[in-house]
Parts: structure tokens; sequence; C-alpha cells
């Protein structure tokens, strides 16, 4: 068979791309914590790697696309268990991708990177107090449990695709053997945004503040780390988002300037908020309007054009900049911000779409159903992933449990849990610390 190389190639690279995003995560979070805690942070999101990594090859992809979509929860994880016949046939002949004309390794080598990066995310919002051999089984479990059959009923012909079975085929109807009004989640504000805060939201909650929190400064310790993680976020977004086109074509292209677009309107939207609220526009601010732009735009890379993606970049900003304050008034350490970035951009961008959508959005006169369609995933995607973290959560509490010791939180999980520093001087202050004892 004649692969379309450029195609090939352009998948190949939108997947370097994206996994390129978890290391640069890894620098955003490290520098947004604090010195005794940035190691931890870091070895978070290269753990999140090393395990989904060896999940998806044994039954991640078999549980998310290994079978034709009916419409369900989630497919066989036996079915194309260690990539049986995902990759080749019976014959030994190459499987070709449904999505475009290039072979299904490509594909499987693209939404692994996906799956990497959205448990990676949640780790924000529990730095400095969870043991790391926790986070590790977590992440196992939550990816197998909650991402996969998200995933599936997406993005694999599940309950929440445009399936003739599916949710916005119950509402409105099918057409031609599909829904209607099909939803729109282009590159993942279900599936990766909604479903990573939500579980954030779940676990900051269960698993208790940190040692301190709201009674002494916890500021950022390496504000260049924040930024340069958030430049290689952008950068490797373009896989992320352009790659979701899943070829070398004009989605891709509309994709990579609603992208621009909608970061660089993010990073305003954050900046003017913070200048009224609080009389500065903060590097922290700017790095952070960059991630909320990006996540509201994800869905909606292939269905806005580029002015509005603009609004939705501007009102993420303002959106999550606002948000952010929230777990102050209600009191869940949400350490890093996941929430009140991914879980409100996410939702804004989902639901947005049912506004903005250059076809279907009820500003271009395609009525409201789109609309509902679009807060109907969300809800029932904020529900699942919420219901399923819980029960992890509650049942690695019980048997693993979740905090380090207070003596290692409050003198570094770093040196505790990893035994050694990012910076000498914290070791030597440790030291000077057990010599006085």
């Amino acid at each position: 068979m004649e692969w379309d190389t450029g195609a090939t190639a352009w998948m190949l690279t939108s997947a370097s791309l994206v996994l390129l995003m978890t290391p640069g995560l890894a620098f955003f979070y490290g520098g947004m914590v604090r010195a005794k805690s940035v190691l931890n942070m870091m070895m978070m999101s290269f753990g999140a790697m090393a395990v989904v990594g060896v999940v998806y090859v044994l039954w991640g992809w078999s549980m998310s696309y290994g079978e034709a979509g009916t419409g369900g929860l989630v497919a066989s994880p036996f079915a194309q268990f260690g990539l049986s016949g995902a990759i080749t046939d019976a014959d030994g002949s190459a499987v070709a991708s449904t999505l475009g004309n290039y072979p299904n390794v490509v594909d499987i080598a693209f939404q692994v990177t996906f799956a990497i990066i959205t448990v990676a995310l949640i780790s924000g919002a529990l730095a400095d107090r969870v043991k790391f051999g926790t986070w590790l089984t977590f992440t196992a479990i939550w990816v197998t449990v909650t991402y996969f059959p998200l995933a599936h009923m997406v993005w694999g012909g599940g309950f929440l695709s445009g399936n003739e079975n599916g949710l916005a085929a119950r509402i409105f109807g099918v057409t031609d053997g599909a829904a209607t009004v099909a939803p729109i989640d282009f590159a993942g504000g279900t599936v990766v945004h909604i479903n990573a805060g939500v579980a954030a939201l779940v676990l900051a909650i269960l698993i208790g503040k940190r040692k301190g929190f709201g009674k002494e400064p916890m500021r950022p310790h390496n504000l260049p780390f924040v930024m340069l993680g958030a430049a290689l976020l952008w950068f490797g977004w373009f896989g992320f988002n352009a790659g979701s086109a899943f070829g070398a074509n004009e989605t891709a292209g509309l994709a990579w300037v609603n992208t621009t677009s909608a970061t660089a309107a993010g990073i305003i939207g954050w900046l003017l908020t913070e200048k009224i609220r609080d009389g500065h526009a903060t590097s922290l601010g700017a790095a952070s309007g960059v991630v909320a732009g990006l996540v509201a735009i994800t869905p909606a890379a292939g269905a806005l054009n580029p002015v509005t993606s603009i609004v939705l970049g501007l009102v993420a900003g303002a959106l999550s900049a606002l948000a952010v304050g929230l777990k102050y008034r209600f009191g869940y350490d949400d350490s890093l911000d996941v929430v009140g970035v991914h879980l409100v951009s996410g939702l804004w961008g989902t639901v947005a779409i049912g506004f903005l959508a250059t076809d279907t959005g009820l500003f271009f006169g395609g009525g409201a159903q789109q609309l509902v369609v679009q807060v109907l995933i969300a809800l029932v995607a904020i529900v699942f992933s919420a219901a399923t973290t819980l029960v992890i959560g509650l049942i690695l509490k019980v048997t693993m449990g979740w905090r380090v010791s207070e003596d290692a939180e409050v003198g570094g999980i770093d040196l505790a849990v990893h035994g050694e520093t990012a910076y000498e001087s914290i070791q030597q202050g440790s030291v000077i610390k057990e010599v006085r004892a």
C-alpha cells in the first residue's frame, strides 16, 4: 500500500511535539513549587511518562480504540492486548489508520502522548505532600479506569461521540448513520482538561492541604523555569491541536492559527485581570495565561475562526485568573492551580463551541442544539471523572496512604523521598538541622 509520507511525517512530528509537553510541564510545575520540592514535582511528570508508556501498549490502546465504536463506555482491554492486530494483520501487512492514509502504528504513537500528559497534569494539585509510590500506582489505575474509557467514549465511537447509539444521537436523532448534532472535542477539552481538572479537585480535597497552606507564603521558587515550561508547552501544543487534524492539511493550518490567536489572547486576558485586580502584570500570570488560552482552544481548534479564537482565549485568560483564587475561598489546596486553569478553561472551551462554532454555533445561526450537546458531554465527563477518581483515591488512601510524613513534608520531600536535592544549599541546611537536633 502507498502511504501518504507527508501525512505520516506530520503525525510522527506531532506525536513528538506532544510528548515534549510532559517534560515542559515538569519545568512549568517544577518552577512553581518551593525549592525543596522541585525534583519530586518533576519526577511526578516523568513517572507518568514511564507508567503510561507501558500500560498504553499493553491494554490502553485496546481499551480506547481496539474495537469499533458501539456507543458504549469502553472497549475490551483484550481485543488488541499488547497491540496484537493493531500494527500488523494476520498476513503481516501493516494495518492502516482509519483517520488518514498512514499506518495505524502512527496513531498509536500519537494517542499515547495524550494519555501521558493528561495524568501528569493532575500532579500539580498534589505538590509537596504525596508518596511517590502511591502516585505511580494511582497513575496506572486512573489511566485505566478513567482516561481510557473517556477516550473511547469521546474519540473511539463511544457514548459521548457522534455514534448513532451515543448520547447526542439519542437526543437530536440520526442522519446518515451518525448523530445529527455531533459533539465537538477536537483535541481534548473533555478527555484531557476537564478530566484532569476534576480529578485534581477530587484528590486535593481527599488528600488535604499542605502544612501551612493559607498561613505561610508558598511562592514559586524559579519563575524562569515556569516561563520555560510555558514556552515548551506552547510549542508542543501545536502537535496537540494541529496534529489532531490527522494530516498536513488546511484543518491543521486552521488549528495552528487558532491555537496561536487564542493563546496570545489568553495572556492578555490574564494580565489585564491581574493589572486591574492587583496592580501588577506578572511573569507567572503571563505563563499561566499561555496555558489557559491553550486549554480553552484545545476542544475548539478546528471549529472556530481566528477572530472567535481571540474572543475564546481572552475570556479564558480572565476566567482562569479569577478562578485560581477560589481555592482560598473554599479551602481546598489545588497547589499549582490545575482546577483554576485546566478545569475552568477546559469547561469554557468545551461549552463555548456551542456559541462560537463557525458552522453550528448559536452566534452563527446554528441554533441551540450544539450548545446543549456541548454542555451535556461536559457534565457527563465531570461526573464520570469525579466518581472514578474518588473511588480510586479512597482505595489508595486506605491501602497505601497518600501523605508523606510531616517531617518529610516540612523538611523537604526531595531529600526525604528521593535522597537528593536540586540545590546544594538545601541539603546543607537539612544536615545542619539534623546535627542541631
